[in-house]
């Protein structure tokens, strides 16, 4: 049974399309970008290739390569807000139906939901979201047959939206996997609360070099416990502000600026930066004083990385090398270790994250982390001090990497972070004193956008 286009259940019987309908004739405004959406969209979904990869304007999708800059970011809105909400999406959709899509229909399912998100959740006319994806399902041989289909259920959304949006308010934003993950971990009530945030867009937060004050005031911004600036919103690209060309400071969220400050001053100390790339905790160690040394395995991540330095006016030494492999003629005094991970506390910057990785993934990236942190110890100085981070929420990748490490590894010992020393962010700091941000901590006041990152950070010291 499928809705007929007065929005009542019939049989549905599929028929063949006229011939007229196979004719191409004008492509329609707006046709080409909600196509590329969700093109992309299939596959981020079906084939979990990640969207910054799809949407880059080198490499990226074809169809989205060969879009003018609004269709662009036409394209970047509804896929970011589509990935949001794809649970409440889908629960939309599914409630207008009265039996599922066949398992043949998958393309049809990603235009229905890059549909549905522009008339649910983003200032699209109806009109205009519907019309085109019912164009969609005309021109695709193996959805042509639904489009009166397409047509019934997404008019009945924009009838209906209010009603919808609150049948699929309390229905969680993540996949089910890892909101169990979230619950065992946090507790049902921490676990809704970071699903709930990363519905929201990520701020856009600076590290500067100097005087935060002075530049939160002249980019209409506010000084942030981390010590950074989070800006309010505005028009224009990044390379458009003030401070930008002179390179005054850089983007880095404010979770991220914090695993290069737990070292304190680094005056005259002989400091690596392991996974170094892109550079802006590298520019952090730099003016902490410290002689840094930036190891990356990939040559063009350090040329990434030197560039953004360049801008900056700062220098590091730079190696380009598989860190269990290196093997510097002197051990470090100081290690900064942000090591690769599944990225599950960057979901507000990037939402496709949890739905192109799974649990398996994540046990992978907790062995490499385990295996890397292992060799980090061995680069250190007696009496120096290791800080391991990374940007994920689950704690396999966190807090359980530590303890194995620490269970059978002589003569490391935790550091725990004082939380008096960072005001605003006490709840932050764990009982073994680590720090674990999640996406729905830090409150601010009107006109700047709350939230953070989901990073831990622990901080090792050699003994012997």
């Amino acid at each position: 049974m499928v809705l007929s286009s007065d929005g009542k259940n019939k049989p549905f019987r599929s028929q063949k399309p006229s011939a007229s309908a196979a004719v191409p004739g004008p492509v329609k405004p707006g046709l080409q970008a909600r196509a590329a959406a969700s093109k992309i969209l299939a596959a981020v979904i079906d084939r979990k290739l990640p969207l910054d990869g799809a949407l880059d304007h080198e490499h990226g999708n074809p169809a989205y390569k060969a879009l003018q800059d609004d269709d662009r970011g036409l394209v970047r809105a509804i896929l970011n807000t589509t990935l949001r909400h794809l649970p409440r999406i889908e629960a939309a959709i599914g409630s207008l139906l009265d039996s599922p899509l066949p398992e043949g229909a998958r393309s049809l399912q990603h235009v229905l939901s890059i549909a549905a998100a522009q008339i649910l959740y983003l200032d699209v006319p109806d009109h205009a979201a519907v019309d085109i994806a019912v164009e969609q399902a005309h021109l695709d041989p193996r959805s042509r047959r639904f489009a009166k289909v397409v047509n019934a259920v997404l008019r009945r959304m924009g009838r209906e939206k209010q009603e919808i949006l609150q049948q699929i308010e309390g229905i969680p934003s993540m996949p089910g996997w890892f909101l169990k993950r979230l619950e065992k971990a946090y507790g049902r009530d921490a676990a809704q609360a970071i699903s709930d945030s990363q519905l929201q867009p990520a701020a856009i937060d600076l590290s500067v070099k100097s005087d935060a004050q002075a530049w939160a005031e002249k980019l209409n911004g506010i000084v942030l416990p981390t010590g950074g600036i989070r800006l309010a919103a505005f028009d224009g690209g990044i390379p458009s502000l003030q401070g930008f060309e002179e390179g005054a400071w850089w983007v880095q969220d404010a979770a991220a600026s914090i695993p290069a400050q737990l070292f304190g001053d680094l005056s005259g100390k002989r400091v690596a930066d392991l996974c170094a790339a892109p550079g802006g905790k590298t520019a952090q160690l730099i003016l902490a004083g410290g002689d840094v040394t930036a190891v990356e395995q990939s040559e063009n991540r350090i040329k990434r990385l030197r560039s953004n330095l360049d801008r900056l006016g700062l220098a590091a030494d730079t190696v380009a090398e598989d860190l269990t492999k290196y093997a510097p003629e002197e051990l470090f005094d100081a290690i900064l270790l942000d090591a690769p991970c599944s990225s599950t506390g960057t979901t507000r910057r990037h939402p496709d994250v949890l739905w192109t990785k799974g649990p398996e993934d994540i046990a992978k990236l907790a062995a490499l982390q385990e295996r890397l942190l292992r060799y980090a110890l061995r680069l250190l100085k007696p009496g120096g001090v290791l800080v391991f981070s990374n940007c994920s929420l689950d704690p396999s990748e966190g807090e359980e990497v530590v303890a194995q490490v620490l269970s059978d590894t002589r003569g490391f010992e935790r550091v725990a972070i004082d939380p008096s020393r960072w005001p605003g962010l006490e709840q932050a700091i764990s009982p073994l004193g680590a720090f674990r941000t999640t996406p729905d901590m830090l409150k601010l006041p009107d006109g700047f956008a709350p939230g953070l990152d989901g990073f831990y950070a622990a901080v090792l010291r050699r003994v012997a």
